[in-house]
């Protein structure tokens, strides 16, 4: 029987939706601010989706992971680590991991964001496999499954799956929550890997696409109506559009636009919901993340289903140079509700120049 590590980061992904780019420190901040929980939930997803025999999990109590487990209704796990606080830190993380590796685990699943693989990482370096189930804010890392779905795939195809490299990558939050964008590699890690259920690591640029940027921006300024709202999402292939009319952009938020003017800038979900109100018509703007090929569901929470059942998923307008497609020849929806992904259908339209669009597959 396959002993597995599993660790939940209870914290990991509040700060999406209210608009904190992360929840490192901000915990209290988060809260006060109407955020709820997002990572245990998605780690019972998971577990949901998991063949129920050859599995025994090694895990930590409370929302660590055996409350995941009771509510998904696996009886197969022992609790190694208990934390002290009911607020649990980085620390205890990787004391969990720690006995679970002195248990002998083949491999540690962990549910969270960049930061939680980094800790998990600090612990296991390439000796031990790790598998990401994604439920932080911005996840740059490539040790993750697609999806909490995909998540469970790999595990139930674990023999089959190929051990491979995967980086390790944080951002700093505080510069992020600035709108700068700093990244730093921590390592190389070992992963469990099935194609089409693992995520690369995330690509920062692919150089010099200026003209192409200017031309999306021309075509979708050329495009805009004058009575329609217009959410505009992170990257440099949005904020072109917005140079071009003329406005600062949040580089790493979403903005919001109407006739031509900012009417909202780096809006969490709640203040979108309110805009929504206001207008009759709102369009949503966002472009693909590069090299991983999310357009919801990574540092665009604010984007929510709530959202998304309010707009209409045909709301949604993709744009992204040809240069950023060639490396994502698929596209993936993962806004924490099944239904919703649905709806997008099996392909997206993407606006890739002045006039031209393509359309990309839809895992």
């Amino acid at each position: 029987m396959n002993r597995i590590g599993f660790v939940v980061n209870p914290y990991a992904g509040m700060g999406g939706a209210v608009g904190l780019k992360g929840t490192d420190g901000c915990v209290q901040e988060a809260r006060s601010l109407g955020a709820e929980p997002r990572s245990p939930s998605r780690a019972v997803r998971f577990l949901a989706g998991l063949n129920r025999q050859g599995f025994f999990f090694l895990t930590a109590a409370g929302s660590m992971g055996a409350d995941e487990l009771r509510e998904a209704g696996i009886a197969s796990y022992e609790i190694v680590y208990s934390p002290t606080l009911p607020d649990t830190v980085a620390e205890d993380t990787k004391a969990a991991c720690e006995l679970m590796i002195r248990e002998g685990v083949r491999l540690i699943v962990f549910c969270g964001g960049d930061g939680t693989a980094r800790d998990v990482f600090a612990m296991t370096g390439k000796d031990i496999p790790i598998l990401g189930i994604p439920a932080g804010v911005k996840i740059y890392s490539g040790v993750f499954a697609t999806t909490p779905d995909t998540g469970a795939g790999v595990l139930n195809r674990l023999d089959a799956a190929s051990l491979t490299e995967a980086e390790v990558v944080d951002v700093d939050e505080e510069q992020y929550r600035a709108g700068v964008l700093t990244t730093r590699l921590f390592g190389i890690a070992t992963m469990p890997y099935i194609s089409g259920l693992c995520q690369s690591c995330k690509e920062v640029s692919f150089g010099d696409e200026t003209r192409m940027r200017d031309d999306i921006a021309r075509f979708i300024t050329g495009i805009m109506r004058d009575d329609t709202l217009y959410l505009l999402g992170a990257g440099s292939t949005t904020g072109a559009i917005a140079t071009r009319i003329g406005l600062a952009s949040t580089l790493l938020g979403v903005d919001a636009i109407y006739q031509g003017k900012i009417v909202g800038t780096d809006l969490n979900e709640e203040a979108i919901l309110g805009l929504l109100e206001q207008y009759d018509s709102a369009r949503i703007i966002l472009s693909p993340i590069g090299a991983q090929g999310f357009v919801l569901g990574r540092g665009n929470q604010q984007i929510s289903s709530r959202v998304l059942k309010k707009t209409g998923t045909n709301a949604l307008i993709v744009v992204a140079t040809p240069a950023k497609l060639q490396h994502t020849p698929v596209l993936y929806i993962d806004t924490g509700d099944p239904d919703v992904n649905r709806e997008f259908g099996e392909s997206l339209l993407v606006i890739c120049g002045y006039e031209m669009a393509q359309r990309v597959r839809l895992s």
